[in-house]
């Protein structure tokens, strides 16, 4: 089935032959053979940007292309002002250098970036893929016009109704609602502010009460009947990621993939000791150790525990790596991208 395009874009997600979009998830999960075999098989699959030079998501789309003629998306986290105690990164550098010594590694640099903004917005507007969504913040109203120019769609994503009100604001052609079930970044615009904790459906409910725009449901989404809920609440899609962090195509690092499915992990919880935003996981022995005395400050403490968490995967440490993870990983499959989308959809 052909998706329904407005002027070149495609603005009308429940055209799609499976109104399921694989969420982007930054950090490898996400790869060009994952995103193109999810568009490929009907839904929409997506690129994660973040962590990666403007040169790298250039490449990633442009292998993309040579995988499928399908459409596809590119997400990008909008950078804001450090919001980082120094005083705090530099005690809680103090507290992490037993973690590196174990790995023989240092602590990572406490720095401040803008996650090469300025570029990955000229490549993405340039080499134009049929969606980009933003995560962390609503981008300004003249970054969505000049998108939606290139006759590219525009998602933003939301996790309150007040993010949902700003976010409309800007002219974004439909919002990505997260609940608080899902794996990975929470994607609320103020990082310091305690975790929305509204289901995912009432907060469906909520945003559609308040906005006009199309809202796609993320958060929890791992099966047909989570799929068919949203979609009777009003949603006119949803965006899965756990759900494909099994898939053969993903990206996800052996260490993750094993504990995704082992009865060592038992629970999820939401954390910023990894990279001092709030992220959901698997509950393991680093959030235990550092989750009470882990600073705000993104991404100056991604930056920090960066050494720690490669050195841990390297070794096949699943305590001393964050492993993201929605509150319904342990109802996910293993399989191909093709397989995860069937057991998706209603």
């Amino acid at each position: 089935m052909s998706p329904s395009i407005n002027r070149g874009r495609l603005t009308d997600f429940r055209s799609l032959e499976r109104p399921l979009l694989q969420a982007p998830m930054a950090g490898g999960p996400s790869t060009p053979e994952l995103a193109a075999a999810v568009s490929a098989g009907g839904g929409l699959g997506f690129l994660a940007a973040g962590y990666k030079s403007a040169a790298q998501v250039e490449s990633e789309i442009s292998r993309t292309r040579d995988l499928t003629s399908a459409p596809f998306g590119v997400n990008l986290f909008v950078p804001q002002a450090s919001f980082a105690d120094p005083a705090q990164l530099h005690d809680y550098a103090a507290e992490l250098a037993v973690d590196a010594q174990r790995y023989s590694v240092e602590v990572g640099p406490p720095k401040f970036d803008d996650d090469d903004w300025d570029n990955k917005l000229e490549v993405v507007q340039r080499l134009a893929p049929d969606v980009v969504s933003f995560a962390f913040d609503a981008p300004k109203a003249a970054v969505v016009r000049r998108m939606q120019e290139s006759g590219i769609s525009v998602i933003i994503t939301v996790t309150t109704v007040a993010e949902a009100v700003a976010a409309a604001e800007t002219g974004a052609d439909a919002l990505c609602v997260q609940g608080p079930e899902a794996g990975g970044h929470r994607g609320t615009f103020q990082a310091t502010a305690p975790v929305n904790e509204t289901p995912l459906v009432p907060l469906l409910q909520q945003v559609l009460n308040a906005v006009g725009l199309p809202v796609i449901a993320a958060g929890g989404i791992v099966t047909a009947a989570d799929t068919e809920q949203a979609l009777a609440t009003g949603a006119v899609a949803v965006q899965a990621g756990t759900a494909f962090l099994r898939a053969v195509e993903a990206g996800t690092r052996p260490v993750h993939r094993s504990a995704l499915s082992s009865p060592e992990f038992t629970t999820t919880q939401v954390t910023r000791a990894f990279t001092g935003r709030y992220a959901r996981g698997l509950s393991n022995a680093f959030m235990k150790d550092h989750d009470a005395s882990a600073p705000a400050g993104y991404p100056e403490v991604h930056h920090m525990t960066t050494p720690i968490r490669t050195a841990a995967a390297q070794v096949g440490d699943a305590h001393g790596v964050n492993l993201w993870a929605g509150t319904g990983y342990a109802r996910t499959i293993e399989g191909s991208a093709m397989d995860i989308l069937r057991s998706l959809t209603p």
